[in-house]
């Protein structure tokens, strides 16, 4: 019996469910069940809406939420966290595959499948390889540049629905042109329904909720009702157009057939070339896509004081894609907006999203026939007016006031991203990101150091009054030390030694090195060697224990001019002896900035 239970526990840290199926009971039904109705409402008119905008087929976007949701059940370690389509990759998706085939094509549909199969197999082996942390590569500002101008653009590119004109473009200024040339042909009919669904959807977010609340409403239910706003715009455009047969006398564009039925079983290509082609964007939309949705989860994770695990979600989010290769849809991850609802809606666990794709099954089998009269300009509103959400102009201010590194990461994120598409701006960001990461290392910050008067602490000669000892040179490190910054520290204690005649002990303090790699070490040794011919010791202080064993493997320490000691204040004491000739820094305490 023990045997049986340790088998179950391995294989629930590959499949989840065996752990919290296990506890499964009648309350957490409950609460699943309706949690999951919510949300199934919320998705029916947001998945057509998404898979339009990626150039698909409205059937697209549900038949990319069924089976995706029920294998991240399965795999996926998030009680909360709704996966389906979302903005920012479907927009990534259209980028990707819209120059391979005309729009609604059965070639492109190829190509949609192709790329989610393909971002499932990257996000699988990320896990299976524990490779979660090439996500970290992509800074938070960064992110947030990329989706602020994602938003932008989705937004732009679906005023063409609004305005029932033909328009298009990859980025910002094509579309602001393409726009502005067709503007002529405004379809006053279609413009009417797109502006007034547009503003209510705008009123609901913030004031049907107040307005059910002041009428004595149950919380719940009005929270419940405030969130169905979306669907009430799509029953109401939808049967305007019917009752005014609106589609063929005022040449307003609806969604049209979309195909009854159970999804279909679908072959992804195994072609080379599209692969090649594909290969790109398909790790883009999985960096992306794991970062959005792994935020979230450990948000929604940690006010219940769960935990999530990204190598985990990883495997959860490969298979829901490559669920969605399989069943005619697109690429897919967490959505912050479905994901926040779910969890107040009271989901327990991921059988929330199981019942959903069952709402969401019933929905693709009974319902589709009722959509048929649904105005695109209705969906290009609940676009809209989703997509402006997530922009954040508050970054810019943010990191412009912390960190100008950041702040011109981010700004060319969102000017690239606008000026010349999605794809060009979020490489463009995490090469960004790394190149931030690698100068700011290269360059770590150094400080000269010297004894708080009465104390055993040492602290920066320039924010601190402390004492200090002509003799004795001792620099803080506070950067591990490895190959793009070790010619930094050679130079730069190259200066202060020539700066000081009287110096005769060099301390290397290292209480912030966490690593000394090959290329740092040859350069400690360059130096150990430079200054014993000037005649002065290389000492060592504060050394923490894995990089003092991986010194212990060299020749390093057999030819030290001087010691490692264990602290700061015992070298001090040591070198100096009885005789220290110790002076008084002058500094500005009140300017203090590092320590």
């Amino acid at each position: 019996m023990s045997s049986q239970s340790a088998l179950i526990d391995r294989l629930a840290r590959v499949m989840p469910v065996l752990d919290w199926g296990r506890r499964y009971d009648r309350d957490a039904f409950g609460n699943d069940l309706v949690a999951a109705v919510i949300v199934t409402i919320m998705l029916i008119p947001q998945s057509l809406a998404y898979a339009l905008l990626a150039g698909l087929p409205a059937e697209t976007g549900i038949y990319a939420s069924i089976a995706p949701i029920v294998l991240y059940a399965i795999f996926g370690t998030s009680r909360a966290l709704a996966v389906g389509p979302v903005a920012v990759v479907s927009l990534m998706t259209a980028a990707a595959i819209g120059h391979l085939a005309e729009p609604g094509s059965p070639e492109l549909l190829v190509a949609a499948i192709t790329l989610a199969l393909l971002s499932g197999v990257f996000l699988i082996l990320l896990g299976v390889f524990r490779l979660g942390f090439l996500a970290n590569f992509l800074s938070h500002p960064v992110i947030a540049g990329f989706i602020t101008a994602t938003g932008i653009l989705i937004a732009a590119s679906q005023l063409r629905h609004i305005l029932g004109i033909q328009a298009g473009g990859d980025n910002l200024p094509e579309l602001v042109v393409s726009l502005i040339e067709n503007l002529g042909q405004v379809n006053w009919t279609t413009f009417a329904i797109g502006a007034s669904a547009t503003a209510f959807l705008f009123w609901v977010r913030k004031g049907l909720k107040p307005l059910l609340l002041s009428t004595g409403l149950n919380p719940k239910l009005a929270g419940v009702l405030a969130k169905a706003g979306p669907v009430a715009a799509v029953v109401v455009s939808t049967f305007a157009v019917w009752v005014f047969n609106l589609g063929e006398s005022a040449g307003v564009r609806v969604v049209g057939d979309v195909p009854q039925g159970l999804p279909p079983l679908t072959m992804p290509s195994f072609s080379l070339d599209l692969w090649g082609t594909l290969a790109g964007s398909a790790v883009l939309i999985s960096i992306i896509g794991f970062v959005e949705s792994v935020s979230v989860a450990q948000t929604l994770a940690a006010r219940k004081r769960q935990r999530i695990v990204p190598d985990q979600e990883l495997i959860g989010l490969g298979m829901a894609n490559v669920g969605a290769a399989f069943t005619g849809g697109y690429p897919v991850t967490g959505g912050f907006a479905r994901s926040v609802v779910n969890f107040d809606a009271g989901a327990e666990t991921p059988a929330a999203g199981a019942f959903t794709a069952i709402g969401l099954l019933l929905a693709a089998l009974l319902l589709t026939p009722l959509i048929y009269h649904l105005p695109q300009a209705t969906l290009a509103a609940t676009i809209i007016v989703a997509v402006l959400s997530l922009v954040d102009f508050s970054i810019l201010k943010k990191t412009w006031v912390y960190s100008k590194a950041d702040f011109a990461a981010v700004s060319a994120t969102i000017l690239l991203t606008l000026g010349f598409g999605v794809e060009i701006g979020v490489t463009a960001g995490v090469v960004l990101s790394i190149l931030i990461h690698l100068y700011k290392s290269s360059r770590p910050h150094m400080a000269v150091v010297g004894r708080v008067p009465g104390t055993e602490h040492f602290r920066n000669v320039n924010q601190h009054k402390v004492e200090i000892d002509e003799t004795v040179l001792t620099l803080r490190v506070d950067e591990s030390l490895y190959f793009a910054n070790a010619r930094y520290l050679e130079d730069s204690l190259y200066d202060m030694v020539a700066a000081r005649p009287k110096l005769k002990h060099v301390v290397l303090m290292c209480p912030a090195v966490n690593e000394i790699d090959m290329s740092a070490l040859e350069s400690l040794e360059a130096i150990n060697e430079r200054l014993k011919v000037l005649g002065v010791t290389f000492n060592l202080s504060e050394v923490k224990g894995p990089v003092m064993d991986r010194l212990r493997r060299s020749d390093f320490l057999h030819h030290l001019s001087g010691k490692v000691f264990l602290s700061q204040h015992q070298a001090i004491v040591e070198i100096t002896g009885e005789n220290p000739q110790i002076r008084v820094s002058s500094s500005h305490p009140q300017e203090r900035t590092s320590p």
